[in-house]
């Protein structure tokens, strides 16, 4: 087992650190900072985060025998050798972090579903405490933005590329089409007929000059236009 200690985490050389998605503080004894590099340890974390693909919250690493002893550590906890881990399960289904943890080489396991974390560690293989619930759906599945399935059911399928700028156009010219159909019919009332310089009337109304509506042998009607009224 390759271990190095440092007094703190800071007196870590940059070259001499090669877990990329971790730092020293995090690994680090959360008392007075004194960090002991378990190599075997840290590679087996940063496979697990490799094989997870997202981040590990890592709420306790090594323990300094001075701060184990004022938190009431075990005399042989694994935190003393830099071989343990307590990861938090906030953003992880805590049945595929097992999983994986046992496939990248963690044997020992302790679960803590009340405080929201899981330990693991080097060994040897054991396990305790109280699993965490099985989730009937680990993580509900991502919705597309609004505006992306919107785009999508706009698009032409033959069109080769498609833009959001185009979907927004299409609905914004079927609204335009549904707003003239209902203000034409209201616009045919009110408008003036052309040639007529007369001024508009309703469709119930009448001038006191304008001769009645005569119904034609085929049912039309055959009233004339008010430039074709008789001179009074």
């Amino acid at each position: 087992m390759t271990t190095t200690f440092y007094d703190h985490w800071s007196d870590v050389p940059e070259k001499a650190w090669r877990w990329t998605n971790f730092s020293p503080a995090e690994i680090a004894c959360r008392g007075a900072g004194k960090l002991l590099i378990n190599e075997p340890a840290l590679d087996k974390l940063q496979a697990l985060r490799d094989r997870l693909g997202k981040p590990l919250i890592v709420r306790s690493c090594y323990r300094s025998p001075e701060h184990n002893r004022a938190v009431g550590g075990a005399t042989r906890s694994k935190r003393l050798d830099g071989a343990a881990f307590d990861i938090a399960m906030s953003n992880h289904d805590p049945v595929a972090f097992e999983a994986a943890a046992r496939d990248v080489g963690f044997l020992g396991f302790g679960f803590y579903p009340r405080s929201g974390f899981m330990h693991v560690d080097l060994g040897p293989a054991r396990q305790w405490g109280e699993r965490f619930p099985i989730r009937a759906t680990a993580f509900a599945a991502e919705t597309p933005p609004a505006r992306e399935a919107l785009a999508e059911s706009r698009t032409s399928k033959g069109g080769g590329a498609a833009t959001l700028g185009a979907a927004g156009v299409a609905v914004a010219q079927q609204v335009l089409a549904e707003t003239l159909n209902a203000i034409l019919p209201l616009s045919r009332i009110s408008t003036p007929c052309a040639g007529c310089s007369l001024p508009s009337r309703s469709a119930g109304s009448r001038s006191p000059s304008m001769p009645a509506s005569t119904t034609g042998a085929g049912g039309s009607d055959d009233r004339l236009p008010p430039h074709q009224w008789p001179e009074a």
